[in-house]
Order: structure tokens, then sequence, then C-alpha cells
């Protein structure tokens, strides 16, 4: 075989490898793209505050203050979540729930908004424990999304203020709260449903 033509063949080899490659890695004709990773918020995102926010790396599984009121309805599923706190009292999370199937992300995300005032009603039955709800009306972002207000007081003179929400957008659903102490009039809620509206569209 002349060495042009042994070229030509080895030519035509490469190019016939390249195409059973291609074959083989490209998507299947129709296929929907991959939805990348939702997003969460960021330290700016939050609710001002005067000594600013320092965000947490995003981390697997429920922080320890969600567990208390969402760690059953939480359970079944994998969980992410972010902590962010402040130099005084003032501390805030995110956990983001990647459902992917729309009716039980909405499943999901009706049982959350339901636990957050039973669980004022649980720390209420406690004798020493006062709290009282307070339920801040709805935003019109992506599917949806809930805030509420829980003020808590205690025996020995303890006083919070926390703020949750819930929202969802398709098969994601989010859960923001915000906590310090003080009572109603200390809670940021315009601010809160601000940072509400980002968290949720920043879910896809």
């Amino acid at each position: 075989m002349s060495r042009t033509m042994r070229t030509g063949v080895l030519a035509a080899l490469a190019v016939a490898a390249l195409t059973a490659g291609s074959a083989v890695t490209a998507a299947p004709a129709g296929a929907a793209p991959k939805k990348p990773a939702p997003k969460f918020l960021s330290a700016s995102q939050l609710p001002p505050h005067p000594t600013g926010w320092t965000a947490g790396p995003v981390s697997d599984g429920v922080p320890e203050e969600l567990g208390f009121c969402f760690g059953e309805a939480l359970l079944a599923y994998d969980i992410r979540h972010r902590d962010f706190r402040t130099d005084l009292e003032t501390n805030a999370q995110q956990i983001v729930v990647v459902v992917g199937d729309g009716a039980k992300a909405k499943a999901l995300a009706q049982r959350l908004d339901q636990e957050v005032r039973r669980c004022a009603l649980r720390s209420d039955a406690d004798p020493e424990i006062k709290a009282e709800y307070r339920a801040y009306g709805t935003l019109p972002v992506e599917e949806g999304a809930r805030v509420h207000g829980v003020h808590t007081s205690t025996a020995w003179g303890a006083t919070d203020i926390e703020l949750t929400s819930v929202g969802r957008d398709g098969g994601t659903v989010t859960l923001v709260r915000w906590g310090q102490m003080g009572g109603f009039a200390d809670a940021p809620v315009t601010a809160f449903k601000k940072t509400t509206t980002t968290a949720v569209d920043k879910l896809y």
C-alpha cells in the first residue's frame, strides 16, 4: 500500500471513530435538558442588619434550628441548607428540597406551612412558654409562597420573634427562617417578604 493510500485510510478510520464516539455521547433526540441545581440566598439578600450577615456553606441535612418544627415532615427527603449569622443574636436558615414531582412538592409545601402553626401550638402547650402566631399572607412568586410569624416568651424572661416562609417553584420547595430576640414590632416583615421572593426566584 502506498504512503498516500495508507494516510487516506488512517484519516478515514479516525473520522469514523470520532463519529461513533459522538453517537454514543449525544443526548437522545427529544430528551429534556438537565435543569441546573437550585441556588441559595446570599448574605446580601437577607433583611438588612446593622452588623451585616455571614453566610455559611451549603450543606446536607436539616439545620438544628429547624429540626424541632420541621424534622418529621422532612424525613423522607434529601435536604440541603445554608446558615446565616450576624455578630449579634440574629440568625437565619434556608433549606431547599428538590422533590422533582410538582404534586408532591405542593403537598410538602402545604405541610410545612401547617407545621409552622402546629409548632407554635406545641410550644404554647408548655406552661412556661407563651407562643403567638401571625399569618403574613402569600406572595405571587412562581407557584406561590406564604409568610408566617411566631413570637415566643418564657417564664424566665426570654422573648424571641421568628419569621418563616415556604415557597415553591415546580418540583422544588424552599423554606427560609429568620429569628432574633424581640417581638412582632421588631420583625422586618417587608424586607423578609423580599428575601422570600428572591429565594423562590433563585430555585431555577
